[in-house]
């Protein structure tokens, strides 16, 4: 079962750019979920980044096209073909990374 709940808030983004972070709970590490990210957002066009947490959640912020952002959204609560998705936890008005690409961060960071 999965589900997403939206958590704080942040000062208005201009509405050619949206910021998120996203916390995905379930069966997420281990199972390609950062590099399915990776590939997933930067085929959406977005920046942003994303890491293993050490709770076994997977963390991530994506920045870009609002249309971009909720398709990511959506793809996230399915993932790549081993996990299992029990949670996305949406927090709107995270830090815009710019467009400088996406990455996977260091566990941790």
């Amino acid at each position: 079962m999965s589900s997403e709940r939206s958590a704080g808030g942040g000062d208005a983004a201009p509405q050619d750019r949206r910021s998120v972070s996203v916390v995905i709970r379930g069966r997420v590490q281990g199972v390609s979920y950062r590099a399915w990210t990776k590939k997933t957002a930067e085929g959406l066009g977005l920046s942003g980044q994303v890491r293993n947490r050490a709770d076994g959640a997977v963390e991530a912020v994506f920045s870009g096209d609002p249309a971009a952002i909720q398709r990511m959204l959506d793809l996230c609560r399915k993932g790549p073909l081993l996990a299992r998705v029990d949670e996305v936890i949406v927090s709107e008005g995270a830090a815009d990374p710019g467009s400088n690409g996406f990455v996977i961060a260091r566990d941790g960071s």
